[in-house]
């Protein structure tokens, strides 16, 4: 199941953080970061450094998955 992130500089903080969680991987498809893994993910806002603005505008597309939390904490992530 993967998750798409625009591949700006201001996501790159939050693929850096998906990229240390177990059993993700993180690559680019076009202009798209793609965070692929078979489990439900979760991203701490605050590790990631990102202001809200960036937070609440980061998520560019969902296969697989739905969004269970987004938030101001986190963004968390559940098979549909």
């Amino acid at each position: 199941m993967r998750l798409f992130l625009l591949d700006v500089p201001e996501n790159e903080p939050i693929a850096g953080i998906a990229r240390d969680l177990p059993d993700v991987e993180v690559g680019r498809i076009g202009p798209y970061f793609v965070i692929e893994s078979d489990a439900p993910i979760s991203i701490d806002r605050r590790a990631t450094g990102a202001r809200h603005a960036v937070w609440y505008s980061c998520v560019a597309g969902l296969d697989g998955w739905r969004i269970a939390q987004w938030d101001k904490n986190a963004l968390r992530t559940e098979a549909r």
